[in-house]
């Protein structure tokens, strides 16, 4: 009778082991799971870390998030800006078909502050995305009150073209931590597509920019061409925040940043600052 109530007592401690033993156990692969979710929320808030910038404008090395290149900066700058004022009342080739042949762009309906709506081009619609979104709709309207209806114009002794011919880029001056003033002296020229008749209007303006964050497109395969467009903007990492006239006698090279009363006076323009 001992014998078999020595054998229950051991059998019994046996199970009461084994049982705390698992229960530890799914305790400690309850943390683990938790922890594991902790750690994969975190990687999906972390920011997208941004590269040193080459010549080229592509990334290198992740060394300082607000980090660029001066020349990818001028780069970024240019092209945003030829692009914008680019009116040629055809579409960009995506095929070898379309280099002969090119789509008519039937432009893009803008709200002007008048209430009414203008077309602006495709290409400039595109390239506006290289603005931060506070400044992108406003001078979006600007763009359109000084787009002509004639860009869009079937008829040929009526349509007109744009360009913007750059003369300068000023290097690059930091105003703060990951943020630029670049100076441009440039003319925009429009012209009849008949007799090429032309206007010539003078585009000298100071352009704040700032570097910013970029996240791929999730969805290269089923992109559209318009959409692919738009990332492409967005991957310089950089973006134009504010557009101000530029004062050419506020020199870039003068370090004392003196200025003369006629610089003073007269060189902001509504349609160009937030």
């Amino acid at each position: 009778m001992v014998r078999l109530l020595e054998k229950r007592q051991t059998t019994g401690n046996a199970l009461t082991i084994f049982a705390i033993a698992t229960f530890s156990l799914h305790i400690l692969v309850l943390f683990l799971f938790l922890l594991q979710g902790l750690n994969i929320r975190q990687l999906s808030l972390r920011k997208s870390p941004n590269f040193v910038q080459l010549i080229d404008g592509k990334p290198v090395a992740n060394i300082d998030d607000l980090a660029r290149e001066p020349e990818a900066i001028r780069r970024f700058v240019s092209k945003t800006m030829i692009s914008m004022f680019s009116w040629s009342g055809t579409l960009p080739p995506q095929t070898i078909e379309e280099v002969a042949n090119p789509k008519s762009d039937l432009g893009i309906l803008i709200n002007t502050p008048q209430g009414g709506s203008q077309k602006i081009s495709t290409s400039s619609w595109v390239s506006s995305f290289a603005f931060s979104e506070d400044f992108r709709k406003g001078f979006l309207s600007t763009v359109a009150e000084m787009t002509p209806p004639e860009v869009f114009s079937e008829n040929p002794s009526q349509a007109m073209t744009s360009q913007l011919v750059i003369k300068r880029v000023y290097p690059p001056k930091e105003i703060a931590p990951g943020k630029w003033q670049v100076g441009m002296v440039a003319d925009l020229i429009q012209k009849n597509r008949v007799g090429g008749a032309k206007l010539i209007t003078p585009f000298n303006k100071d352009f704040l920019v700032r570097a910013t964050d970029y996240f791929a497109n999730p969805q290269t395969d089923s992109s559209t061409d318009l959409q692919k467009a738009i990332y492409s903007v967005r991957a310089d990492r950089l973006e134009i925040y504010e557009i101000r006239n530029l004062c050419l006698l506020d020199s870039y090279n003068n370090p004392n940043g003196d200025k003369s009363n006629q610089c003073s006076s007269g060189q902001t323009s509504d349609s160009f600052i937030r």
